[in-house]
């Protein structure tokens, strides 16, 4: 064997173990994002549930379960960082982008509903356990925040139909405007921000128009008991 073919073989050898330690890799990943991908839908269930006829009531005690399930995702997300090297971050991020969106969701939607504030992406980062710098590692991408605030955007929507017809007035209106007033500061290149976004406008009319039937049927209300 000349040494040409030699090194070839080596190259060639080196090659196959590399690709074999990616797959190892990515098989490592994809379990870690299931098991989160899990957790999030629990959490999602659960926080849902205040949509039901009694769920405005149950707020305090689902958010202190969310609470609870948040606890799991920071160890997930402790084991998901620890599988590949700081500087691949973007790699592989495709893998878990989508989920940490949703954590992003659920992460703000839980605050919102125990405080009706909009949580900022460094706090949102926190309750997660991981970064907001890139240079540190495994991050929350402000795309990534932007999204999930744009998918409770569409939750809280569906909130606001319910707040009215719990006789919550005011609620409709502080939601539609304050994430619309602030998405509209934003010149937004992101293609899939840009349609989650035109999502948030219909949302908004949603509201709107449910906050308008809803007062113009509690006026004729009042009215017909106040000619009886």
């Amino acid at each position: 064997m000349s040494v040409t073919e030699m090194f070839s073989y080596i190259q060639a050898f080196l090659s196959a173990d590399q690709e074999i330690r990616a797959d190892v890799l990515l098989q490592d990943i994809r379990k870690v994002v299931q098991v989160l991908e899990q957790t999030a839908r629990e959490i999602l269930t659960l926080l849902q549930s205040v949509h039901q006829p009694s769920g405005f009531k149950e707020i305090p005690s689902k958010c202190t379960k969310a609470k609870e399930l948040f606890c799991t995702v920071r160890t997930q997300l402790g084991e998901l960082k620890n599988k590949f090297p700081v500087e691949q971050y973007y790699r592989f991020h495709e893998h878990w982008r989508f989920v940490l969106q949703r954590l992003a969701f659920l992460a703000a939607f839980e605050v919102y509903l125990e405080s009706a504030c909009l949580m900022t992406r460094d706090e949102v980062a926190q309750i997660l356990g991981i970064e907001v710098v890139r240079k540190k590692g495994f991050h929350l991408d402000v795309e990534d925040y932007l999204a999930g605030v744009l998918i409770m955007a569409s939750e809280l929507s569906r909130l606001a139909v319910n707040s009215v017809t719990a006789g919550d007035f005011g609620r409709p209106l502080r939601i539609s405007n304050e994430l619309d007033s602030g998405f509209r500061l934003l010149n937004l290149k992101n293609d899939p921000l840009r349609k989650r976004y035109d999502g948030l406008k219909y949302d908004v009319e949603k509201i709107e128009v449910v906050y308008d039937l809803s007062i113009r049927g509690l006026t004729k209300e009042q009215e017909a008991g106040g000619n009886k």
